[in-house]
């Protein structure tokens, strides 16, 4: 009678065995790839018609911090911008310097009157966005524009890639938080 209970003891913890090793493993989580092919180099977009600007927003992701800016219209008249990093923002026309905190300066030209063409009157002022704590911005801008353009600048750590694309009446700018 021992014997048939040390067997099947044995075949018991045998299967245990079986089973345990049948159980799939638990995958470590890939590895995000930050890698980007982004560039730095100056990045335009032609406008299809002048869009007013209605808000703007900012987001933290794990490679990347993002600005967008959201338009009136519809989703498929493009958004006109140019940006570009320069040495020193300057304010368009008034041609003063305006300080910016951050290591290098996208300037940020969007193809929007900050007036209504049919008033003369100006729109109200697009919201003031806090990036405090982010990885790569400093401080965003908007600092002026004239005929038809809003400038905007955007301080950021050090000279990085970036990238830009509309999406809907979103035009989205990424700076890359390495190369």
């Amino acid at each position: 009678m021992r014997r048939i209970g040390t067997a099947l003891a044995a075949m018991m913890l045998a299967g245990g065995g079986l089973l345990a090793g049948t159980v799939p493993a638990v995958a470590a989580p890939a590895a995000v790839d930050c890698a980007v092919t982004w560039g730095s180099l100056d990045k335009t977009g032609a406008p299809a018609a002048s869009r007013r600007l209605a808000d703007v927003r900012v987001g933290q992701h794990e490679c990347y911090d993002r600005l967008v800016f959201d338009a009136q219209g519809t989703g498929a008249d493009a958004i006109g911008y140019s940006v570009r990093y320069v040495d020193e923002l300057h304010q368009d026309p008034s041609d003063i310097v305006v300080p910016i905190k951050g290591g290098a300066i996208l300037e940020i030209s969007l193809f929007s009157s900050r007036y209504d063409p049919a008033t003369g009157q100006p729109y109200p002022p697009l919201p003031s966005v806090n990036v405090t704590g982010y990885r790569t911005f400093r401080e965003f801008k908007v600092v002026g524009g004239s005929e038809g353009y809003t400038q905007a600048g955007l301080g950021v750590r050090a000279r990085l890639p970036f990238r830009v694309f509309q999406t809907a009446n979103h035009l989205v700018v990424d700076v890359a938080h390495t190369w």
